[in-house]
């Protein structure tokens, strides 16, 4: 009985290892398909950006200037979101403003009316 229990657990083991087996090949196309997928990316990143990376057409230009380039339009990006955002505060601020001295306008044209 203890022979037949080894074996089963041989089995399952043997089992378990097919198993990882197949998921490591699995993870491993995985990996390569997210690999040229990178390297497609990282084409259509240069070829996009290399003339505006470069400053001048048709100039050939290296991925860290890409990089820069795209780190720039990032910065740039984020100032400008920034400007944004501190320009939406102000225009709230001057819009409740705005509606306060309209009602106290409404007050004192009340008042107004009320001394005539």
């Amino acid at each position: 009985q203890a022979e037949e229990e080894l074996k089963e657990a041989c089995a399952r083991q043997a089992l378990q290892l097919q198993e990882m087996g197949r998921r490591e090949r699995l993870r491993r196309a995985e990996v390569g398909r997210a690999k040229e997928q990178l390297e497609s990316l990282k084409t259509q990143v240069m070829r996009v950006c290399s003339p505006a990376a470069a400053g001048i057409a048709g100039k050939a230009v290296t991925e860290q200037q890409v990089i820069e380039k795209v780190r720039q339009i990032s910065d740039e990006n984020q100032q400008r979101h920034e400007r944004e955002k501190r320009l939406q505060e102000e225009l709230s601020s001057r819009l409740s403003k705005e509606k306060e001295v309209s009602a106290n306008v409404e007050v004192f044209k009340k008042s107004l009316r009320e001394l005539q």
